[in-house]
């Protein structure tokens, strides 16, 4: 699987920026390293599984990705 390095709007609104892919040491399931924009200090590094980062989700009935692509980083 792939995904575009860059910026990424979250849904609910904040930025996002993924830096890479990893692998879990155990399952080799897909990982996708990203950091948050609008914190400056402190643990702004998140994983989360592939396929949870570019599904598809509905919120109050309006089906959305959970992050977008906004631009190259």
């Amino acid at each position: 699987m792939t995904i575009k390095l860059g910026k990424y709007k979250h849904y609910k609104g904040k930025e996002y920026e993924v830096i890479g892919i990893a692998r879990h040491s155990e399952t080799l399931e897909e990982l996708v390293v990203y950091k948050a924009l609008y914190q400056t200090e402190g643990e702004n590094l998140w994983v989360r599984p592939h396929h949870m980062f570019t599904e598809d989700i509905v919120v109050g009935g309006e089906k959305m990705k959970r992050f977008e692509f906004i631009g190259e980083g």
